[in-house]
């Protein structure tokens, strides 16, 4: 049986007053205030992580594919040997200083569950820094913030090996330009629970159990809650905890509470139902079909439970989740409730980090919560986060071309929510750097109102083969504006 976490706390949750679109360019989005009452908690799935830390590698240790010869630094190589574990489905290395780079390489290979069958060895991306809060931000600054890998989804799985190099490791005496590895290493292994449809196991707990709520008066700009007035003012709704109504409701413009998906509109109706910046020409494409946070299955109660924003949305960058490709897009909604995990329990972070995913079979996904025609303050693109969006497509596209349908679903996605902060997807923008690898902190950046991660930070995300379609993704999201 899956370890599962039980800490949500259920409630009721009445009918949200009416929320805006988009708000001016100018102004954070205002939030409207919903009411909720405490009921029994409901069954919801749940996951788990395992965090095991990694030792020095002794001599007799197998080697990794392309791992050097000779005598191993205990300073410079540290792993796992091979292990029984719980049952997990992602894979990520962290370290304990978040400012602190793992310049090496990371490796793991792991077994099916319940056979004897092992994977070869998988390689994690190392970056760190390219994806994170800005430095500065209450976020970044939280203490909690850890240094880690991209995750790698391996699928079910019941046993792990590791093996962290640095570069350039010599032997045991050590070699000039020999990089030290980060304290604090060790592996999360992470559990994405149940899918929301499936049955929990039989005797598994509900998670969390009542609690009153507290009455906050948004303000524009900062990290906004959105909490009850008077619980029980307006008629109540059954089956979601105090924080899944929270996430639902600043959505309940869009969709009914506690919806799974938020439907697609056509050109005109998005037109029609749209608040447009001051003085933006209503260039607004068709809203697609977005899978709601209820509808992959987030556990509401592992975010914080404020919501940030920012003053509008100027640009979007495109990322690779770095994770794999070797995911089915049933599996999706487990990729995701394993990534979100993984950045919030595992990186320290105060939510999932991009506002939006897309598989690689077309499907969009909301992400950090706060409202999908919200400006939403994101973790994705380290220095240019305020005033911009991330959108992470599912997979890895360094050697690999992305699927069509997935280009074209950054298309959709840019061509609605762009819109309604009357952006031109074939345009430019100035941002102002928070600080990044490329950048300075201060210095005014002019990108493309799409771009890809590596634009505004030295990385290899979206991978060049993704990125390489951007610009298919621009015209494609211009023409569905009507431009």
């Amino acid at each position: 049986m899956r370890a599962l976490l039980a800490t949500s706390i259920g409630v009721t949750c009445a009918t949200a007053l009416t929320l805006p679109l988009a708000a001016p360019a100018s102004a954070a989005p205002a939030q409207a205030p919903v009411a909720q009452a405490p009921v029994a908690a409901p069954v919801e799935p749940a996951g788990s992580t395992q965090s095991l830390p990694l030792r020095p590698l002794t001599d007799a240790a197998p080697r990794a594919t392309g791992e050097p010869t000779g005598p191993m630094n205990p300073e410079t190589a540290r792993g796992l040997l091979r292990r029984d574990s719980h049952r997990f489905s992602l894979v990520g290395v962290v370290w304990d200083d978040a400012d602190a780079e793992l310049h090496g390489t990371v490796q793991v290979r792991t077994r099916a569950t319940g056979t004897t069958t092992w994977s070869g060895w998988q390689s994690l991306e190392t970056h760190n820094a390219d994806h994170a809060a800005d430095s500065g931000s209450p976020e970044r600054e939280s203490g909690t913030v850890r240094g880690s890998t991209a995750p790698l989804w391996v699928g079910d799985s019941d046993g792990v090996e590791v093996r962290v190099r640095s570069e350039n490791a010599g032997p045991r005496s050590g070699s000039a330009g020999t990089a030290p590895l980060p304290a604090g290493l060790q592996v999360e292994l992470v559990d994405p629970g149940d899918d929301p449809e499936q049955p929990r196991a039989e005797g598994t707990p509900a998670p969390g159990t009542p609690s009153a709520v507290t009455a906050v008066t948004p303000s524009a700009g900062t990290a906004t809650p959105v909490t009850a007035a008077q619980p029980g003012a307006l008629p109540e709704t059954a089956g979601l905890t105090m924080a899944a109504a929270e996430s639902s409701a600043v959505n309940a413009d869009l969709a009914p509470l506690g919806a799974s998906e938020i439907t697609a509109l056509s050109k005109a109706e998005s037109e029609e139902q749209a608040v447009v910046g001051a003085g933006a020409k209503p260039f607004i494409g068709p809203r697609p079909g977005i899978v709601t946070r209820k509808g992959w299955g987030a556990d509401e109660s592992l975010r914080e439970r404020d919501f940030a924003y920012t003053s509008t949305v100027k640009a979007a960058f495109v990322h690779h989740s770095a994770t794999g490709n070797n995911y089915t897009c049933a599996q999706a909604p487990s990729v995701l409730r394993s990534i979100y995990r993984y950045h919030v329990k595992s990186s320290g972070w105060r939510d999932f980090g991009y506002n939006f995913a897309v598989d690689k079979c077309g499907k969009i996904y909301e992400g950090r919560a706060g409202g999908v025609s919200k400006a939403v303050l994101g973790a994705h693109t380290l220095g240019f986060n305020t005033n911009s969006m991330g959108i992470a497509v599912l997979g890895t596209y360094s050697s690999k071309n992305p699927p069509a349908a997935a280009v074209t679903a950054v298309a959709k996605l840019t061509a609605w929510k762009l819109g309604l902060f009357g952006r031109n997807p074939k345009g430019k923008i100035t941002l102002v750097s928070g600080g990044s690898g490329k950048y300075k902190k201060g210095a005014k950046a002019t990108l493309h109102v799409i771009s890809g991660h590596r634009d505004g930070f030295a990385t290899e995300c979206p991978g060049i083969r993704l990125y390489k379609k951007l610009g298919t993704a621009r015209t494609s999201s211009a023409k569905l504006q009507g431009r």
